[in-house]
């Protein structure tokens, strides 16, 4: 594919346009003629590459399977990985500050660059060179853009595809999606006299034209229509044909032929089918539609002549499935655990009596089955190959272990990784690398949006726009893209109904896994399959055994992701000497307590990731890291940011705290991080967490007017008018944390202006008068609320009430009255209520109709409430219940006299008050 053309294009354009010469100044004028002639060069270069990519996006489509196009094209990323590591190269020398100490250290470091410097046209001259041999072997081989030859016609017409096993396979060998089936059929026998478009979707091998299969050879279904046809599409359908196809099975082929058919065009075919439908009840299957475009056409040429036709498509891509009617849609999921292995043993031993299981076998055969995540293609193939293999332990676990190198190599196996493979395929360059690089986590991983996002656009991978869009953004669209297209599964939604978490299905993982490693992008060291580190590789995520690899011994990787949190920090420090051109370091975990020496020195970092560590200092040699776009260091025990921070200018995300009560129950439950630079010089940052308030610090942010999150700490009310005045110079700001200096410090926000986008506030501190501010009843964005240790005199609820896009509210020791009040009506969207440690709190009054969205409460420390809440019989939509610390009485109410009131909640947990991590641990998530 021409994704990493796509990359280092990218790159070549962003190097070239950097005024290099300006830059570096006198210090180097030695090489300014080479300056010049390379970027000449590689103007030149950028320029055969872009025909390139633009000849391989429209030859690509039209030689699947061709192994000298492969060939050819493993070539191409050869060279183009090539270029890569000289523009990174002449990034990382353009990017050294020369060290002025000394004169003698100085002249020593303009002759060790010149050196390096004098490389470049010799490089540079052997890709010219390999270039034009690129294109002398592509005429030499033919590969050109044009007809498929018969050959491969002939070929494609005599195997079978997958979609044609689907469609053969018998009713009796169908396992689960009784529902669907029902839905399906009932659809399809109901009296509506309109033209239905009917949709199915869902990521490749999960049985959608097995099903439809099924109901579409359902005699009784048949005999409700007029006539019939079925029509796979596929990526590369050609339109004449598929109507072609469509009136053969419509009208009797011999007279079809005779009435000069292969000889009309689109239009007059459109017409014959639109004569033909004009007075019959119809069904069409259109089976494996890849994109909007085709429905186009078809819309026309299928009448709407109100006799009840139904056309069902069949798609991997929800955007397709927007099409059908109404809520004609279905989504096929995976199989359920006891359908999966139902259907393994009907495949794997259909020689035994009622399919059973041998007991020697069923350890191993619930691994298989488990790996196959519900997947039915998965599930019946690898089921199909172990039916003739013998029924012993050894065998069954060797084939289990050597699964990975089985999808890639047996043949007898294609049938998973070339129907994966086509949604693969079919993505754009600029996604294609995007979700190989999600393959480098470990199986079965939640990958977050925040954090892939940042890898992404650290890696280069994701495009800017200039239209007031950020990058960030544009990554979230590529998520929500992979989405739709079956590809990543989003596990869990935000407050604000955003995705936040994502999984990759085990195979789709797998296959991608092994193209991520023949394309040279990347490998996961301790996946199973991978025994060794390739010199190639330009991403590492290492996931298990990393002190059985000795060396990287290789200087191109781009991305150093570590997940092994067993290894020592020796084994880090010494395998970090072979970085040179690194992007991303991500040693989250890892047993360190400081920063390896070389980091400092890789000039092309944009993101390092040191959270979770026992890291204590931050060298004031990060000034070095130009590039760096993120820093994060949560949850490690830096306390204090050096100087020389502020001299990274294209920061955009610093995450910095300790965490001092997990439970976050505690006004000081963060550290306070100190800030030493002028923060008015990162004025890229997006988010910044968490901060030490002074005068001089709040006066200099109004300057980051690209906030997006912010979490200050010991505020002061003497300073909080001219804080309060520079987060109104944040137009995007929707994340605020802020707490108090201390217990007696009393914050006064009566007279301040309201934050128009804000969606999160976190505020910690006693607020004057003891009253919510009523600056509040301008936050009409907020969708998440936590106040703590307010020291509320009212009832609180009643002047927080008309936020109605309020999702999570917590209060902790914010109220110290005795009764808190919701009335019907109020908080219609609240999904989560926390009310923590409010030790005066002895009755909650729920009416009928408030909070009839909520599916968790959460209490707890509620020291004097014994009685559970009456009204919480009303609360129809909660389902889970989280009990921490809570009185005994009340407890024992709960099991008893008051169990009625909780009955028809599944899920009530009571912890102790140290065997929870209740709380609000998501308001971390940032």
């Amino acid at each position: 594919m021409a994704d990493a053309l796509f990359v280092v294009l990218r790159k070549v354009a962003l190097s070239l346009g950097e005024g290099v010469l300006e830059r570096i100044g006198t210090e180097l004028a030695e090489v300014a003629p080479i300056l010049t002639d390379f970027e000449h060069s590689m103007k030149q270069i950028e320029g055969e590459l872009s025909i390139l990519k633009a000849f391989i996006d429209q030859v690509s489509t039209h030689k699947d399977g061709d192994k000298a196009f492969d060939a050819w094209l493993d070539q191409v990323r050869d060279v183009a990985l090539e270029v890569e590591d000289i523009i990174d190269e002449y990034a990382y020398l353009t990017a050294q500050a020369p060290d002025t100490s000394s004169f003698f250290k100085r002249k020593f470091h303009q002759i060790k660059n010149f050196a390096a410097w004098q490389k470049f046209p010799s490089q540079v001259s052997q890709v010219e060179a390999r270039i034009q041999r690129l294109t002398e072997m592509r005429n030499r081989y033919g590969i050109s853009l044009g007809e498929l030859d018969k050959s491969n016609k002939l070929q494609q017409y005599n195997q079978f595809s997958t979609s044609d096993f689907a469609y053969l396979t018998d009713n009796s060998e169908i396992v689960g999606n009784t529902d669907e089936i029902a839905r399906l059929t009932h659809w399809l026998l109901e009296e509506k006299q309109d033209r239905t478009l009917i949709a199915i979707f869902g990521m490749g091998g999960l049985g959608k034209t097995t099903i439809t299969s099924s109901v579409y050879k359902n005699q009784k279904i048949r005999r409700n229509f007029d006539c019939r046809a079925w029509v796979t599409l596929s990526q590369t359908y050609q339109a004449e044909e598929l109507l072609r196809e469509i009136i053969n099975q419509l009208i009797d082929q011999r007279s079809s032929m005779a009435s000069g058919l292969m000889t009309m065009n689109r239009m007059r075919l459109i017409e014959v089918i639109q004569s033909y439908l004009q007075d019959k009840k119809y069904m069409i299957v259109l089976d494996d539609v890849w994109d909007k475009d085709a429905w186009l056409f078809l819309n026309y040429a299928f009448v709407r002549n109100n006799c009840g036709s139904k056309v069902l498509i069949t798609t991997r891509q929800k955007d397709v499935s927007s099409l059908a009617t109404g809520s004609y849609v279905i989504e096929m999921k995976t199989l359920k655990y006891a359908e999966s292995w139902e259907l393994f043993c009907k495949k794997a031993f259909c020689a035994s009596k009622d399919n059973i299981c041998p007991d020697n076998l069923i350890s191993w055969a619930n691994k298989i089955v488990t790996k196959c995540q519900g997947l039915p293609l998965a599930i019946v193939t690898i089921g199909s190959i172990l039916s003739y293999r013998e029924l012993e332990e050894q065998v069954w676990k060797f084939f289990y272990d050597q699964l990975s190198w089985h999808i890639a190599n047996n043949p007898e196996l294609n049938w998973i990784s070339s129907v994966l493979n086509l949604s693969l395929n079919n993505l754009p360059s600029y996604l294609r690398s995007c979700f190989l690089y999600c393959s480098l986590f470990p199986e079965d991983y939640k990958i977050k949006r925040k954090l892939i996002s940042k890898l992404w656009i650290a890696e280069g991978l994701v495009e800017e726009r200039g239209d007031g869009t950020t990058m960030e953004e544009v990554a979230e669209c590529y998520l929500m893209e992979l989405t739709q297209r079956s590809l990543l599964q989003v596990t869990e939604k935000n407050a604000c109904g955003r995705a936040r978490t994502f999984l990759m299905h085990d195979l789709v993982r797998e296959v991608t896994l092994i193209l991520a490693k023949k394309e040279k992008f990347g490998i996961a060291y301790g996946n199973g399959g991978t025994a060794q580190v390739a010199h190639e590789a330009r991403r590492l995520s290492i996931q298990r055994g990393a002190k059985s690899l000795n060396s990287l011994a290789s200087s191109r990787l781009r991305s150093f992701i570590l997940f092994d949190t067993e290894v020592p920090s020796s084994w880090i420090y010494d395998v970090s000497s072979s970085f040179r051109l690194l992007r991303v370091l991500c040693l989250r975990f890892a047993n360190i307590e400081q920063v390896p020496c070389v980091v400092t020195e890789l000039y092309n970092l944009r993101y390092v990731d040191l959270s979770h560590t026992k890291v204590k200092k931050i060298p004031a040699s990060f000034s070095k890291l130009v590039n760096l776009q993120v820093l994060d260091l949560r949850f490690s025990y830096v306390d204090e940011l050096p100087l020389e921070i502020t001299m990274l200018t294209n920061l955009r995300h610093l995450h910095v705290f300790v965490v001092h009560d997990v439970q976050q129950r505690s006004l000081n439950c963060f550290g306070s991080t100190k800030f030493l630079g002028n923060i008015c010089h990162l004025k890229n940052l997006q988010a910044l967490y968490t901060i030490s308030a002074n005068k001089h610090l709040v006066l200099q942010l109004e300057n980051l007017t690209q906030m997006r999150g912010l979490g200050i700490m010991k505020v002061q009310q003497s300073y909080i008018a001219e804080l309060w005045n520079s987060l109104t110079m944040m137009p995007n700001l929707s994340r605020l944390l802020l707490f108090a200096s201390d217990m007696d410090e009393i914050l006064n926000l009566k007279m301040l202006r309201a934050l128009p986008n804000l969606k999160l506030l976190w505020l910690a501190g006693k607020l004057d008068g003891g009253m919510v501010p009523s600056l509040f009843s301008k936050f009409e964005k907020i969708t998440q609320l936590k106040m703590d240790w307010s020291g509320l005199n009212e009832d609180p609820i009643s002047s927080l009430s008309h936020m109605l896009n309020l999702v999570n509210l917590c209060l902790v020791r914010a109220y110290d009255g005795q009764q808190l009040t919701f009335c019907a009506g109020w908080f219609p969207k609240l999904i989560t209520l926390q009310l923590i440690d409010m030790e005066h709190l002895d009755l909650i009054e729920i009416e009928d109709g408030t909070l009839m969205s909520l599916h968790t409460l959460e209490l707890t420390g509620l020291r004097n409430l014994k009685a559970v809440p009456e009204g919480i019989k009303y609360l129809r939509t909660l389902d889970q219940m989280f009990l921490t610390d809570m009185p005994n009485e009340f407890i024992e109410r709960l099991l008893g006299s008051d169990k009625h009131i909780v009955q028809h909640i599944p899920d009530i947990h009571n912890f102790g008050s140290s065997d929870s991590q209740a709380g609000t641990i998501h308001f971390l998530s940032m």
